[in-house]
């Protein structure tokens, strides 16, 4: 049968365009189905959403040739600190500092707001000749047979490709329609999301602060702007985000610190249910699962957009490699290798930012002894301090070549 396109791709938010790009430069033909409108995913209006990206995704990006229309509107992470206590009583003397100058590489990774990130994509994919983007389109039904997968849309029309991937996010349609299961479980914890505004800079430092109802990360934007992402329960989220602007940032305030001078806010603010999510399979016959479509995770260490651009990475090796070779690329020993390369890593995340969460999100007294003690004895210890940093760069495990710097 004749295809339409080499793969298909649900899901156009950013791991889907960025694994069209990478594809495209292997000579593969792509189409991207996404429900929403191009020009509802290119607003140019800042939302408050931003992503922490680690220096091996930085790599990505510039692979893909997209960094550099990013790079004017991206803060390095110069330093992190990650500190406990509770609000109002300032942070504990026991803490965590990473600084970037014990790496060779440089940053341990750059901030970029969400807009910036997503219009750089599109803009790349609707400039390359080998993508089509199919906007404003519904998948209703995904049939496999032994060449390929056929797309039934909510337009009637259909896609026939070789391959299917699946970048629709935790409630993925095509997870679902390749009847593939999840675990997992909800937090009982709400972020608010936002970006702050402050008088003083930030000097590129990214703040971890622990508390009992869950953590606040301060995170460096361009400017004296910060995102902030910050957890608590359920019911105290919902009271906090229903409270005007002002009266919002006053409960903000005791636990967001002075250290910054006067803080205000610089854009909306937004919530998100926090739960972990984790498929039992990454792939099923001409299906693969990416981002969070195959595992979602508490946002806690700010690793969610890296470890689907790590699947990007891994995928698009696998696939490129195939094809050079001559494969079948949506056969089951392509698609096993993918998964044997991506899933030991991505259910470890999943269960260490599972772990970090409920051993910080409490007021337990024995656990805040016990906590304190271990952030100080990694502070302590050099090596320790280099190993956190280069996990936070994303330099550790097994790179795809587009993390390296490499091509594809």
């Amino acid at each position: 049968m004749e295809f339409d396109t080499d793969i298909a791709i649900v899901g156009g938010g950013l791991n889907g365009p960025a694994l069209g790009l990478a594809l495209a430069q292997a000579g593969l033909r792509v189409t991207i189905i996404d429900r929403l409108h191009t020009q509802d995913r290119k607003s140019p209006d800042f939302d408050g959403r931003s992503y922490a990206l680690a220096l091996t995704s930085t790599r990505l990006l510039d692979g893909i040739g997209v960094w550099d229309a990013v790079a004017d509107h991206a803060q390095p992470m110069l330093e992190i600190k990650v500190t406990d206590g509770r609000a109002g009583e300032g942070p504990s003397p026991f803490f965590m500092h990473f600084d970037h100058a014990e790496i060779e590489e440089g940053p341990m990774g750059h901030m970029v707001e969400d807009r910036h990130l997503r219009r750089v994509l599109m803009e790349a994919v609707a400039t390359c000749d080998t993508i089509t983007v199919l906007d404003g389109e519904t998948v209703t039904a995904q049939a496999v047979d032994p060449s390929g997968v056929t797309l039934t849309l909510a337009s009637g029309n259909t896609v026939r490709a070789k391959l299917l991937v699946g970048a629709d996010g935790r409630a993925s349609g095509t997870a679902d329609r390749a009847a593939i299961k999840r675990i997992g479980w909800d937090y009982g914890q709400t972020a608010l999301v936002c970006a702050i505004a402050h008088e003083k800079p930030h000097a590129g430092i990214a703040h971890q602060f622990f508390m009992p109802p869950g953590p606040l990360a301060i995170l460096p934007l361009t400017e004296n702007r910060s995102s902030i992402v910050w957890s608590e329960t359920a019911e105290n989220a919902a009271r906090i985000h229903a409270l005007s602007d002002d009266a919002y940032l006053d409960v903000l305030r005791p636990r967001f610190g002075d250290f910054l001078g006067q803080i205000s806010l610089a854009g909306a603010r937004y919530t998100y249910p926090l739960g972990l999510s984790l498929a039992h399979s990454m792939v099923a016959p001409r299906v693969a699962l990416l981002g969070d479509a195959a595992h979602g995770v508490h946002p806690i260490a700010g690793q969610g957009l890296n470890a689907g651009l790590r699947d990007v990475a891994a995928l698009a090796e696998v696939i490129a490699d195939a094809q050079r070779r001559g494969q079948d690329i949506g056969s089951p020993t392509v698609l096993d290798q993918y998964q044997l390369w991506r899933r030991f890593d991505n259910t470890a995340l999943a269960l260490a930012t599972d772990s970090f969460n409920r051993l910080f999100s409490n007021d337990n007294p024995l656990l805040r002894i016990a906590r304190d003690i271990g952030m100080a004895a990694i502070n302590a210890l050099p090596g320790a301090r280099r190993g956190f940093i280069r996990e936070a760069a994303g330099l550790t495990g097994d790179l795809p070549r587009l993390m390296r710097g490499e091509a594809l």
